[in-house]
């Protein structure tokens, strides 16, 4: 088990700005004075405290959901990749966000607005402590010039992450420095070039080694890939593509790196993980406040608690693949679609057997858990209703990427808590990087360039063992095959969306996907006609304008007097 000597979840390191959890109003709270904290150890534990938020847990393990890392809630139950899972009637909250039909006072939203800006004030003070040692007539030793650049470049780094999860969430959002002094700020202005400036800043500051030795800190890698992915954002493509194809000329070929290293706790930090939240339990003295908290609701019901986080039947079909092995882009993966066994009765499923004459992208049984195949290493094979806590509420299949293996639960999980593991979450990984960048080329009329990015992709899946039945035989005829020509634009661009689909499922990256891509509202309604078949409370549901984003949190908007605007239509 990995040993992370820079998080720590109870900051005592507060100055004005890092301890207050309404950025808004309040008087400042705190334990040191500024004159305290102006020394190296001072600055040091606030950037500490900086990296701290990024696994969303400010108070203790449990109600970090909105705020996990992963983004399952609003990047994948808000999109066609994932129900909320679980039964109807627990965290109706949830199934909100999950039907686009939040209020104000959702408290997932309350959550990611206020860790997030928890960890912006704690990056603020970072900044302005440092500035005042640095520039200061104090006594105490300075910081070498290359360490001060380089602090400066981690917490604006951490800075722009923390804002870019906000402004993907929420749109509008007020944009607070170090150098902010008003008690309320307005929430009117695109703060995408803050962001950019941000991490510009920390791609000239950074360097390629880790500071201070510490695999989990920030580098210059980082700063590039999250800048050229703020840059897609904006679609700016050309400027996008500069910074991400420097990260795959940097890194070893993807080909190379295993697909499962990415969730095996044993393999993370590897070369595919570009920028990851460390999680730890048990060996620092936390518990599980260090944990992937913002997860812990999402296992299969008889692996630990708590039957969240299914994935949906349309993820399961978009699996599907044709004869020559490419990916069914038109949607006619819906045609008589794969419904493991989901909707028999209870003596047709003692005879039930997995199809395996179905043609599958290996990667669906990476990625979800379905009755009568096996499952991740010591779990066996998936038998069914006894994995699944509301089947007819949420269907038959469960998640994979997020649980460990049977081997790994006693070391990789909380004392007397195994649903809070020390599995990290990849926040940007090699071949999503591979992906932008492909849309990026796509974007500027490099299709060739475009297909060999996808096909890179495709042939490390194409390297995955079949996973097999109780029988042991192959549970499907798996079959990856590469694309040989993208014969147009469109057609280009659809296959690499499609591609970052599958590789990226249930990572937190789908429902911001279609946002950029402008496509919400016809793939939301068409997958509503499609899966509310299966699941009643999808059918009907249709998509306003409003629904790209969510609204603003309702005690903030109080708290602020009138200076924040709700977001429009809510």
């Amino acid at each position: 088990m990995k040993t992370i000597k820079y998080i720590l979840i109870i900051i005592t390191f507060c100055t004005v700005t890092s301890c207050k959890k309404d950025f808004i109003q309040g008087n400042p709270q705190g334990q040191l004075t500024e004159e305290q904290l102006t020394n190296q150890d001072g600055v040091e534990g606030l950037l500490t405290g900086a990296y701290a938020l990024l696994n969303g847990n400010l108070n203790g393990t449990w109600g970090n959901y909105g705020a996990a890392p992963s983004q399952w809630l609003f990047g994948e139950v808000a999109s066609d990749n994932a129900h909320k899972g679980s039964g109807s009637g627990d965290q109706p909250n949830m199934d909100a966000i999950q039907q686009h039909a939040p209020t104000s006072t959702n408290d997932n939203i309350s959550n990611i607005w206020d860790r997030c800006f928890e960890g912006i004030q704690r990056c603020n003070s970072t900044l302005k402590i440092l500035a005042a040692l640095q520039g200061g007539s104090s006594s105490e030793p300075k910081f070498s010039d290359q360490r001060a650049k380089e602090i400066a470049g981690e917490a604006r780094l951490l800075r722009g992450h923390y804002y870019f999860f906000l402004v993907r969430v929420f749109k509008s959002v007020p944009y607070v420095t170090e150098a902010t002094t008003e008690q309320a700020i307005p929430n009117q202005q695109d703060i995408y070039p803050n962001i950019v400036a941000d991490l510009e800043v920390a791609v000239a500051n950074l360097g390629t080694a880790k500071p201070k030795g510490q695999i989990g800190r920030v580098d210059k890698y980082i700063a590039q890939a999250y800048l050229g992915k703020v840059l897609l954002y904006q679609k700016k493509y050309t400027e996008a593509y500069a910074q991400l194809n420097a990260v795959i000329t940097a890194k070893p070929a993807l080909a190379s790196l295993p697909f499962t290293d990415n969730f095996d706790i044993s393999k993370e930090n590897g070369p595919e993980s570009i920028f990851a939240v460390q999680h730890a339990v048990g060996t620092d003295g936390t518990g599980g406040d260090n944990g992937n908290v913002g997860d812990m609701l999402n296992f299969p019901h008889n692996v630990a608690c708590c039957g969240f986080f299914q994935p949906s039947i349309d993820l399961a079909n978009s699996f599907k693949v044709d004869a020559a092995g490419l990916p069914l882009l038109d949607g006619s993966y819906r045609t008589q679609p794969y419904l493991s066994d989901f909707g028999k009765t209870p003596a047709e499923k003692l005879t039930y057997e997995v199809n395996t004459a179905l043609s599958f992208d290996p990667r669906i049984d990476y990625t979800l858990g379905r009755r009568g195949v096996e499952y991740r290493k010591g779990y066996g094979v998936m038998t069914g209703d006894p994995w699944v806590r509301g089947l007819a509420y949420a269907g038959p299949f469960v998640a994979v990427k997020n649980v460990l293996d049977a081997d790994q639960v006693a070391s990789g999980t909380a004392p007397g808590n195994p649903n809070v593991t020390g599995l990290n979450v990849n926040l940007i990984r090699l071949a999503d990087v591979y992906l932008m960048a492909a849309e990026c080329a796509v974007e500027t009329g490099s299709i060739g360039r475009a297909m060999d990015l996808v096909n890179f992709v495709r042939a490390r899946a194409a390297s995955l063992p079949p996973k097999m039945t109780a029988k042991g035989v192959p549970a499907a005829a798996y079959k990856v095959s590469q694309y040989t020509s993208f014969p147009n634009a469109e057609y280009a661009r659809t296959a690499v969306r499609f591609e970052r689909r599958i590789e990226l499922a249930l990572e937190g990256h789908r429902f911001f996907d279609l946002v950029r891509w402008n496509i919400v509202k016809p793939t939301l309604e068409s997958y509503y006609g499609f899966e509310g078949n299966y699941t009643n409370y999808l059918k009907g549901i249709t998509i306003e304008p409003r629904d790209s984003y969510f609204p603003l949190p309702q005690n903030q908007i109080d708290r602020s007097r009138g200076i924040l605007t709700q977001s429009p239509g809510y």
